[in-house]
């Protein structure tokens, strides 16, 4: 039987298509996916991500046990609201999964992790923490929202004027508290916007007041399309422990510096670097009509060079697009779709650069 979040009744009023994610019930749509998706690109949208996990990690060995487990440098956050994309990798340097680090205070960190590797992240957190003196608290008692595109920070202030001053001066990657709401200025659609953290009882009231504002509601399917355009990762996709960091686009979340911290999964991503050529991840615009999908071969004069990890139809370019790792660079990939050779460009990420304020 699949969880369900708190908003779960909203979602059926709204009429949501709704479908199993990670073991949740989740909204894929609410009558059209791509108008959602314009929504986002050129106004605002609501999604519901509740079913993500959210841990705080707290203790005197806090800060420590993060530069252990974490691939990026947890001491680049130098003071309290500032937050931190980062790796959580195995001791061969494949992905466990990727995720943000929140720095509440001295001794307190937020970790907000992916729905499908919730458990997993909890089990190898625990376990590979026991020499450090720390508390791993899952926080089962809070939703989580993303408010996102151009216009989300100044809904959101009108909706509740309390907060409208410190959300129009909220820079990207920091967040702040009010009460009980964690309010942070991150997303997952290449778009500004917000996600915001609120115990399980002000989940309705907070979704139902960006409503009024009008703030439309997202499901996953625009988010998939949104991400996607963004460049930006699905864990189980585009990486997992099958692959490391840098044959992912996230290089730039391995520290390397300082040369003597040590990180579970260091060792192999350097033999790695060290190795020479790695398979890189790509971005792809296809030339004829026809839409990438995951798993599809990706060719080189007719021979396999590597595979489609995520495609589909751009709402935003008009175009199929896909995200494909490849072992070998050349000016001129094609995509075999159906057993036919579609010709594809290589094109810099991201596919779509957000309208940031």
């Amino acid at each position: 039987m699949p969880k369900k979040t708190v908003l779960h009744p909203i979602h059926l009023a709204h009429n949501a298509v709704m479908l199993d994610f990670a073991g949740w019930e989740m909204p894929l749509h609410y009558g059209s996916q791509i108008e959602e998706h314009h929504h986002v690109r050129q106004n605002a949208g609501i999604f519901d991500v509740s079913h993500m996990g959210i841990i705080d990690i707290q203790g005197r060995d806090a800060k420590a046990a993060l530069q252990y487990l974490l691939t990026n440098n947890v001491e680049k956050l130098t003071e309290p609201g500032q937050a931190l994309y980062t790796c959580l990798l195995n001791t061969a340097g494949g992905v466990l999964d990727d995720l943000m680090v929140y720095y509440i205070a001295p001794e307190v960190y937020r970790l907000v992790v992916n729905a499908a590797t919730t458990e997993k992240d909890l089990a190898w957190i625990t376990q590979n923490s026991a020499n450090f003196s720390i508390e791993i608290v899952p926080k089962r008692h809070l939703a989580m929202m993303a408010v996102q595109g151009p216009e989300a920070r100044q809904k959101v202030g009108r909706a509740f004027p309390v907060l409208n001053e410190p959300i129009q001066a909220l820079r990207p990657f920091h967040f702040f508290q009010h009460g009980e709401y964690f309010i942070a200025r991150t997303g997952y659609t290449g778009e500004d916007g917000l996600e915001v953290i609120v115990p399980n009882e002000e989940a309705n009231p907070f979704w139902s007041l960006c409503e009024q504002e009008g703030v439309f509601p997202c499901g996953l399917g625009a988010r998939d399309t949104l991400r996607l355009e963004a460049g930006f990762n699905l864990y189980g996709q585009d990486m997992d422990e099958s692959v490391t960091p840098l044959e992912s686009n996230l290089a730039w979340t391995v520290a390397f510096e300082p040369s003597n911290r040590l990180f579970i999964g260091r060792d192999a991503c350097e033999k790695a670097k060290a190795e020479g050529f790695l398979p890189k991840l790509i971005g792809l615009i296809l030339l004829q009509k026809g839409v990438c999908r995951r798993h599809q071969a990706v060719l080189v004069d007719g021979v396999k060079v590597g595979e489609v990890t995520s495609g589909s139809f751009s709402p935003t370019l008009k175009q199929a697009i896909a995200l494909a790792r490849v072992s070998e660079v050349s000016a001129e990939y094609s995509v075999d779709i159906r057993g036919k050779s579609h010709p594809a460009k290589v094109t810099p990420l991201p596919f779509v650069r957000g309208a940031k304020k």
